[in-house]
């Protein structure tokens, strides 16, 4: 009897044992204090876990500092704030705070020991809007991989730079700031990420438009090295021409004008010095009714040290593998439905200057519905498909890492674009293949269903072993622009070659062309 009492009470411990084994990792320490989530199935969700101070008063426009650390737990249950900016249905005023630099984890690891792969997620918004998202990224979770979603600062507050901000830098640099959250929070992962199961060794970084850009900006920013082991853009990339005036006609700036940018955007508020600006309402800054936008990265000598194409070219970049997608249709997004064929040619003409006749050619607009189209294709290929070619062209060329290439272009009713003249995947559509709004509705979407499962497949092995390939996918070679090798997903997934191909011929000889042109004004 007695025996059989041990084994019963055995049986109970090991069951009870196995049943805290099989428990979300709900509660953890990170360096500042404890930290507790919430369960969602079988995956752990922390909502928002601070991991850098409030850049707030003085610290308004200077690099990220520590955290500080709390008595207690934490209870990371709800979302973190929105930085400040314009006001939109669902993204009201009270949302929003300075007081912005959380991260969200969602882990399907059971203890601090598994060791999972781990994917940050930079989000997109022009450098201007968006949120971190919390746990949007919990079907990939589910796959097997600890998901990290970071804030930074967006707009005036994350980019404008100034020449008393340049003035007061130790390291002579002003703008970026939303950059250095970026990396502040990967060494946050670094030295954090092990207690929530992941593998700091064994981090990639993804995100989507400006997070894109970001993702490409980090791979050759020397301050991000050793952060990251693999990257997937998806839409974006840094490798247009970049210019001492302020930012504009698709070309970066300088840090020089982005600093006439900073003076602009002070006269336009009417204050006499950046301790002004510093005593600012940050929605004052950032706001609805700001009239003054378009702040965006600078080549800084910092974080970003050159133009990013050559630094390519020269070799000098973090070379990591990567995946580097772009959608059919990423312009309709952004091409107003009321433009006309007049204007639409003055625009280029403007833009292009001698090079217009070519680019009518390579994007015509002759009538309305032409124009629509035509505008949509420039705006495609200049802002996405270009520089998405330039990088993984650069990388295979200088490059040890393997480089892949993506095309999405699967027909769907469901766009973020409603202008019936869409003919393909706009900008922002590649959220919805993975946050599982095509998975959780396979009836509804069943060719779009599909494609998700075999995006998402790719994604995490790729974030696993740095390669996307597996059993059971079509085979995804490195990108070789003399044979079929982009991945394009559309009604499943096939090989093809570069898509678009003469148009983007067309911006690769106009960027070079415009890339010497202004180093010619610059030696002047």
């Amino acid at each position: 009897m007695r025996n059989l009492k041990s084994i019963l009470f055995a049986i109970c411990l090991f069951m009870a044992s196995a049943n805290m084994m099989g428990q979300p990792l709900l509660k953890t320490h990170v360096e500042t204090g404890d930290v507790e989530g919430i369960a969602d199935g079988s995956l752990a969700v922390f909502k928002a876990i601070p991991y850098a101070a409030p850049p707030v008063g003085d610290l308004r426009w200077r690099e990220p500092q520590p955290a500080k650390p709390w008595e207690g737990v934490l209870k990371a249950t709800d979302f973190g704030p929105l930085p400040p900016q314009p006001t939109r249905p669902g993204r009201t005023a009270d949302m929003m705070s300075e007081d912005c630099l959380y991260l969200g984890i969602a882990t399907p690891a059971k203890s601090t020991s598994d060791l999972l792969p781990v994917m940050v997620w930079i989000h997109g918004g022009g450098f201007q809007t968006e949120w971190y998202g919390g746990d949007l990224w919990k079907h990939l979770a589910l796959r097997g991989v600890v998901i990290v979603s970071i804030e930074y600062r967006t707009g005036a507050l994350g980019f404008m730079a100034h020449p008393e901000l340049t003035k007061e830098s130790k390291n002579g640099h002003s703008g970026n700031y939303g950059l250095l959250d970026q990396i502040y929070a990967l060494q946050w992962v670094q030295r954090n990420i092990a207690s929530f199961g992941g593998n700091p060794a064994n981090v990639t970084i993804f995100g989507e438009s400006a997070g894109a850009i970001s993702c490409s900006i980090l791979c050759a920013s020397p301050l991000a090295k050793g952060l990251f082991h693999r990257c997937i853009s998806q839409s974006g990339g840094s490798f247009a021409p970049w210019s001492d005036k302020p930012r504009s006609l698709g070309l970066d700036a300088s840090q020089k004008g982005a600093e006439q940018q900073g003076l602009a955007f002070q006269k336009h508020l009417k204050k006499k010095n950046l301790k002004q600006l510093r005593k600012m309402d940050a929605m004052e800054l950032c706001g609805n009714d700001v009239g003054f936008g378009g702040f965006w990265p600078c080549v800084d000598g910092y974080v970003i040290c050159d133009d990013q194409y050559r630094l390519y070219e020269r070799g000098q970049y973090n070379d990591v593998p990567v995946i580097v997608m772009t959608n059919s249709d990423e312009g309709a997004l952004f091409t107003p439905g009321n433009i006309k064929a007049d204007d639409y040619q003055k625009q280029v003409r403007n833009v292009f200057g001698s090079w217009a006749d070519e680019a009518l050619k390579a994007y015509p607009g002759n009538t309305d519905d032409e124009a629509w189209h035509g505008n949509a294709d420039a705006f495609r290929d200049m802002g996405f498909a270009w520089p998405s070619y330039a990088w993984v062209k650069l990388q295979a060329k200088t490059g040890k890492s393997p480089a892949y290439a993506a095309y999405l272009a699967q027909p769907s009713k469901r766009s973020f674009s409603q202008d019936r003249r869409r003919k393909g995947v706009a900008h922002a559509d590649d959220i919805l293949y993975l946050n599982g709004e095509f998975l959780t509705q396979p009836d509804k979407y069943p060719a779009e269903a599909a494609v998700a499962e075999i995006i998402q497949q790719y994604w995490v092995n790729f974030a696993t072993t740095g390669n996307p390939n597996a059993k059971g996918l079509p085979y995804w070679p490195t990108f070789d622009e003399t044979k079929p090798t982009t991945m394009q997903f559309a009604n499943g997934a096939s090989l093809i070659m570069r898509p678009n191909k003469e148009q983007i011929d067309f911006v690769d000889r106009y960027y070079r062309w415009k890339r010497e042109q202004t180093e010619k004004e610059r030696q002047q």
